[in-house]
């Protein structure tokens, strides 16, 4: 009972400040039962969120009632085929004493039927199976989804190797709703506020460093997302770098055709960038072979670049500039491996890069004037220019 007066007033006006306060702290709640999560992983990242969602159910089991992982089934390897590697987050998952079921496709395959309930939230975070319609309307709360870009810049399997390819300079990540048709094409959740954070040393960064960046600031739009319970419909659409237009990149799958130099295409920082995010690059040479008859005949192997460098040009390999992908050394003939006398190659954009080690198909990775002798890929073809001398390839590279 409110008693008359001004006391009693002020009274009835504080306690209709308090309410709307408390009111607008928890609009974003919204009643919903205890999530039995179905978690499909895979990678370092993945790993990440679920160690995240698993600390969650421990402090709040009353918001996460119990966590299934799937994973793929390992993979034999090595000679014979006699080891399996495992994915790393089934490890993981065996340490945090969580149910692990191993699937290759969800085909006659259904979510365990616990004794609380149906599993009622799909979260998929870089799994790599598309997790198919049936299983998505089997859970009351649908699927989510973790994303290391701010999408939809960077859809797609590999969108750290892409983010580095492409030179940028920000990322971010997104929580999405898992779309029944298509990858990365849900309900943007949640997304890292404009322009994103800063990728350290850019010029610089690797996939596993910018992995070690991301992984932990994915698993907390994660935990957010489902504390704050934005994954219940009516859902609404955080996304902004849609709007913000310039272009958007798919991150397609890395395959070994990436790490194949184009050199009537690719400058210097195509090049070292390439090599810094994917590994080793390569392309591929002629080689001469002599056949049993005693005639000789040319055949094309890959050459395998395990270190190179920029450096200044040589004297008077200007000429030689203008057709990037010819190897050449400036050692005179008879060519021997000598000291201070490398194999180089100019780019598109006229850089010289010193292939200092190399590997030729079917042998060892050694110095690169010394592979390529031993591989017989030089020529007694010369190049003059004024008191400088080179010996070039049979042909550029390809």
């Amino acid at each position: 009972m409110i008693v008359p007066g001004s006391s009693g007033l002020f009274l009835l006006r504080s306690q209709l400040r308090l309410r709307g306060a408390f009111t607008s702290r928890c609009f974003s709640t919204k009643p919903y039962e205890p999530l039995r999560i179905l978690f499909c992983g895979s990678d370092e990242f993945s790993i990440a969120s679920l160690k995240a969602l698993h600390e969650e159910h421990l402090k709040r089991p009353d918001s996460i009632a119990s966590i299934d992982v799937v994973c793929r089934p390992g993979k034999r390897v090595g000679r014979g085929l006699k080891k399996i590697r495992e994915v790393p987050i089934k490890d993981a998952a065996t340490k945090l004493a969580l149910p692990i079921h191993e699937i290759d496709t969800f085909t006659g395959w259904s979510p365990p039927l616990l004794p609380d309930g149906p599993i009622n939230l799909i979260v998929a975070v870089s799994f790599g199976l598309f997790v198919p319609p049936r299983i998505l309307k089997g859970a009351k709360y649908g699927g989510l989804n973790v994303h290391p870009s701010l999408l939809p810049d960077f859809r797609g399997p590999a969108p750290l190797h892409h983010t580095l390819l492409a030179g940028r300079t920000r990322t971010g990540v997104t929580l999405q709703t898992l779309h029944h048709e298509h990858f990365d094409h849900g309900v943007i959740l949640d997304q890292t506020p404009a322009p994103g954070f800063e990728i350290p040393n850019p010029d610089s960064c690797t996939v596993p460093e910018l992995l070690e960046l991301v992984a932990p600031k994915g698993a907390e739009i994660l935990v957010n997302g489902i504390r704050n319970r934005i994954f219940i419909p009516p859902v609404k659409d955080a996304g902004w770098r849609a709007a913000e237009g310039g272009d958007v990149i798919h991150a397609a799958k890395i395959k070994p055709e990436d790490r194949h130099i184009n050199w009537a295409s690719w400058t210097w920082t195509d090049i070292s960038r390439r090599n810094r995010v994917l590994g080793p690059l390569w392309s591929k040479a002629l080689v001469l072979n002599d056949s049993p008859d005693g005639n000789h005949s040319f055949q094309q192997k890959r050459i395998i670049f395990t270190k190179m460098e920029e450096v200044e040009r040589l004297r008077g390999s200007d000429q030689l500039a203008l057709i990037p992908g010819v190897p050449f050394t400036d050692a005179t003939l008879p060519v021997q491996p000598q000291e201070g006398k490398d194999l180089y190659v100019f780019t598109r954009d006229s850089k010289l890069i010193r292939i200092y080690e190399m590997k030729v198909e079917g042998e060892q990775a050694a110095n690169g004037l010394r592979a390529a002798l031993k591989a017989r890929m030089m020529s007694s073809r010369t190049f003059h220019s004024g008191d400088s001398q080179f010996t070039v390839f049979h042909n550029p590279l390809q």
